[in-house]
C-alpha cells in the first residue's frame, strides 16, 4: 500500500446563495469542478447555504477541506484569496449565549460546529473571490466575478494536488 492509498480524500465544497448575485460564486465554481476530471480522492459539493449538511459530510471524515466563498477584502471585485484556516483560530464548543442555527449556517459557523464535535478534517482552506454584488436579489455573477471562476477552479484543483501531496507526505512520514 503506497502512501497516496493512505490519503483519505479532499472535499471542494461551494457555498453561497446562487440568489444573491456573486454569493454564487462558490456554487459555479463547484458546477465547473463537477464536470471535471479530478483525481482520486477529490469529492466536490455545491452546498448552497446548506452549512449543516456541509458540516455532517465534513464528519465522514477528509484529510481536508477546501471552502469555495466570496470574501469582501477590500480588492477589486473578482479578486482571489487564498486562506489557510488554522483549527485554533475557530471557537470550539457552544458557549453559553451562542447557538448555532442549523438553518443558517455560515462557513465559520460550520467549522466551529464540526471543532467542537471533534471533527476537524485536517488542513482547511478557503478560496474566495471579492464580490462586486451580494446586496440584491438576482441571478447571475456580476461580470467581474464571473470572469475569475476559470482562474478559481485551476487554483482549487493546484490547492487539492498540493493538499494530497502534503498529506501523502504526512502518511510516509
Amino acid at each position: 500500500m503506497s502512501s497516496s492509498d493512505q490519503l483519505r480524500s479532499i472535499l471542494i465544497a461551494g457555498v453561497g446563495n446562487a440568489w444573491l448575485r456573486d454569493d454564487g460564486f462558490g456554487g459555479e465554481v463547484a458546477q465547473r469542478l463537477s464536470s471535471a476530471e479530478l483525481p482520486r480522492g477529490v469529492a466536490v459539493m455545491d452546498a448552497g447555504t446548506g452549512g449543516l449538511d456541509l458540516a455532517y459530510e465534513v464528519m465522514r471524515g477528509y484529510d481536508g477541506l477546501v471552502i469555495l466563498d466570496v470574501s469582501r477584502q477590500g480588492g477589486e471585485p473578482g479578486t482571489l484569496y487564498v486562506m489557510d484556516i488554522e483549527e485554533e483560530s475557530i471557537d470550539a464548543g457552544i458557549e453559553d449565549g451562542q447557538q448555532i442555527n442549523p438553518h443558517a449556517m455560515d462557513p465559520k459557523t460550520m467549522l466551529r460546529f464540526v471543532r467542537s464535535i471533534g471533527a476537524w478534517p485536517g488542513r482547511v482552506v478557503v478560496i474566495a473571490c471579492e464580490p462586486a454584488e451580494v446586496e440584491q436579489m438576482g441571478l447571475g455573477l456580476s461580470q467581474q466575478v464571473q470572469a475569475a471562476v476559470e482562474q478559481a477552479v485551476e487554483l482549487v484543483l493546484e490547492t487539492a494536488a498540493e493538499m494530497r501531496a502534503g498529506a501523502a507526505l504526512g502518511a510516509a512520514e
